[in-house]
């Protein structure tokens, strides 16, 4: 009997790694690469300014239409591509891009003069930290001033460097009553009138007293005595070589700022400040700057600040007169 029935041969193919092929790696990796290429384009539209997305348009819409002189980067990277007014066909991006560059070279403008700002304060302040390291070292290597060092006190403000020399109960500085100096007082001033001399910088000169009444003339108080003080002080700076036009102000504070309010008959109210300024406070005083921090009298408890609490917002003119009264030898003086 014949057996016509097909002889079927199976051939199984083997697969390595399972049962599954290697197409999904090459799925995955042109997977990750497209979702690199997506977050790079989020991170360059996010980053880019207008008028650099506005050049990216007109590339797109019109890539023949841009010079030959220009980058050929459409991201500026030293050269900002413009389209050609006589080859390109989409004139939309030149136009929008000409009305947004002023504004944006304004907005550069500002942030440019900010930042020259900001580094002219540092260097500023860098220059008035060194002034304050050489003014301490001299407190302790000069004879004059190691026995008066416990009644000098240097302090960065955001005014500048306030230098505080302050009564003692067995050291005044100044005959009792009075705005004549003691010698010892005239030397610690001359000491540091060299030092403070080699910076640019103008100072302010200001006298306060303690809470005790002045006990003399009727006419004559404590606002008049400590402005007296210190336009005495100026006195001895120019004496000792300190140019007078660098003096920006000379005024008398009487006990209005007490160092020690706890207790208002402290020796230690009783003192003289001399303030480095910074150009901003110095343009605060001479009026160039308003509503400025050198116009309110300085605050010996918070070094940070400038003006006693209670007296932050600037005063109109009227009240200003008649809650300073800023002296120069002795007459009052009005600008």
């Amino acid at each position: 009997m014949e057996n016509n029935q097909p002889i079927i041969v199976k051939r199984v193919k083997k697969v390595e790694g399972g049962g599954h092929g290697g197409a999904w790696k090459i799925a995955f990796a042109d997977f990750a690469i497209a979702m690199m290429a997506f977050f790079m384009v989020m991170w360059l539209m996010s980053s880019a300014t207008p008028e650099q997305k506005k050049l990216i348009s007109g590339y797109f819409q019109d890539p023949v239409g841009f010079t030959d002189s220009a980058s050929p980067h459409v991201i500026d990277l030293g050269g900002t591509p413009t389209p050609a007014p006589d080859r390109t066909l989409n004139p939309e991006p030149q136009s929008d891009t000409q009305e947004e560059q002023a504004p944006a070279e304004d907005s550069r403008a500002d942030v440019d003069k900010l930042q020259a700002e900001s580094i002219a304060e540092e260097i500023e302040r860098e220059r008035l930290e060194l002034l304050l390291q050489e003014l301490q070292a001299k407190t302790e290597e000069n004879p004059q001033m190691q026995n008066f060092k416990d009644q000098i006190l240097f302090e960065i403000t955001q005014d500048g460097l306030r230098i505080q020399i302050t009564d003692a109960e067995n050291r005044p500085m100044f005959a009792s009553g009075s705005a004549q100096l003691q010698p010892y007082f005239e030397d610690i001033l001359l000491a540091m009138t060299d030092t403070i001399a080699a910076v640019p910088n103008k100072i302010s000169v200001s006298g306060h007293t303690d809470a005790q009444p002045y006990a003399g003339r009727g006419d004559y108080g404590n606002w008049e005595l400590s402005a007296d003080r210190a336009n005495a002080a100026r006195r001895v700076l120019v004496a000792g070589g300190y140019k007078d036009e660098q003096v920006a102000r000379v005024v008398g504070y009487a006990s209005s700022a007490l160092f020690d309010r706890e207790h208002p008959l402290n020796p230690i109210n009783r003192r003289i400040d001399i303030v480095v300024l910074t150009k901003k406070a110095q343009r605060a005083i001479e009026g160039q700057l308003k509503g400025g921090s050198a116009d309110k009298p300085a605050d010996p408890a918070a070094p940070s600040a400038s003006a006693p609490p209670g007296e932050g917002d600037p005063l109109p003119k009227e009240q200003l007169e008649q809650r300073l009264n800023i002296f120069e030898d002795g007459v009052l003086k009005m600008d």
